[in-house]
């Protein structure tokens, strides 16, 4: 396996390897399991349960850890994902906030408590335009919306 030089470390407190599964059916042929250890009789966990699994999706590696109740995710940290069109957006929005929470802006959180922007490419471009006029329409108009909608979000741009 080849190691990426920065990889995401996402401490779980005993559902890694669940969490695990569950974005691997999310993302499907485009994810996979690369590596995993297992605890030892050294501890601290439970011989022979998940310690680590190192996964990827999108070609973006990342390690489960199974590290017990010190620790919590917040929204400080969040995965984001381009999606290339509504369709994807739709489909990624229901899986992940099935279970979880759904925020504002096109953030949502899992069921594992993992925070993810859900955001169509186009969007990246709408709110680069040098036209500050039109960015502040798209900008308002996704301080609305929960999932991005983008159609919506091309109207505002386009000041419809």
């Amino acid at each position: 396996m080849e190691r990426q030089k920065i990889t995401t470390c996402l401490w779980f407190e005993n559902r890694g390897e669940e969490a695990v599964r569950f974005y691997l059916s999310v993302f499907g042929d485009d994810a996979r399991i690369l590596e995993e250890t297992r605890y030892t009789e050294a501890g601290p966990g439970e011989p022979g349960t998940m310690l680590t699994q190192t996964f990827e999706i999108a070609g973006q590696q990342f390690i489960a850890l199974h590290g017990g109740p010190h620790e919590t995710f917040n929204d400080a940290v969040s995965l984001s994902v381009d999606c290339a069109d509504q369709a994807e957006v739709d489909r990624l929005w229901a899986a992940l906030s099935e279970g979880g929470e759904e925020r504002e802006c096109g953030w949502v959180k899992d069921r594992y408590g993992v925070s993810w922007q859900i955001v169509p490419r186009e969007m990246s471009d709408m709110v680069a335009d040098p036209d500050p006029a039109a960015v502040d329409r798209v900008m308002r108009a996704m301080f609305t919306m929960k999932k991005l909608d983008l159609q919506a979000l091309r109207e505002a741009h386009a000041g419809r």
